[in-house]
This record gives structure tokens, C-alpha cells and sequence, in this order.
């Protein structure tokens, strides 16, 4: 999901969504066979991005994929063992 709130243009929101595609379309990409969301959290200034089709955006935009997606392609941390309730 690609919220307008941080990617005003509608070019640069479909150039994101390209990337993730195309990131998590990689070999390599080992994820479970299930549906995912990947949410944009924080946003691309116009300032710093000037062109949607730039490679500075491309390459911004793949590196915090390519970082969520081994994140997420790792196994969980097993949850530590808690201690049994006391009776009474």
C-alpha cells in the first residue's frame, strides 16, 4: 500500500509499486506461499526525488525492500519459555 499522504505523485506511488514487484519477483526471495502487504511507513520527498523514474528513487526504494524482505524471509525468534502460573 502506497498512501497518497507519502507519495503525492501518482507516478512515484506506481514506480514503488514496480519496485516491490519487482524485488520480491527476485531469485533468491524466499517468502512463504501466502498474501502479503507491504506498507510504506514513511515518506519519499518530492525535494530529495525529484523525478519518480529516478534512479536515486529506484535505488532508495529497493534497498529497504531488498532489507524488509530479508527481515521477513528469516525465521521467527523462538518466544521465551514463560514461567508456569504459582497455584494456591
Amino acid at each position: 500500500m502506497v498512501p497518497k499522504r507519502w507519495a503525492r505523485r501518482a507516478v512515484t506511488r506506481n514506480a514503488i509499486k514496480r519496485q516491490i514487484y519487482a524485488v520480491s519477483a527476485a531469485p533468491g526471495v524466499v517468502l512463504p506461499r501466502a498474501a502479503h502487504v507491504v506498507r510504506l511507513r514513511a515518506g519519499f520527498d518530492r525535494k530529495a526525488f525529484v523525478s519518480a523514474s529516478s534512479d536515486k528513487l529506484k535505488a532508495a526504494v529497493r534497498a529497504e525492500l531488498q532489507q524488509l524482505l530479508a527481515r521477513a524471509g528469516r525465521p521467527p525468534a523462538p518466544a521465551a519459555a514463560s514461567p508456569a502460573p504459582a497455584s494456591a
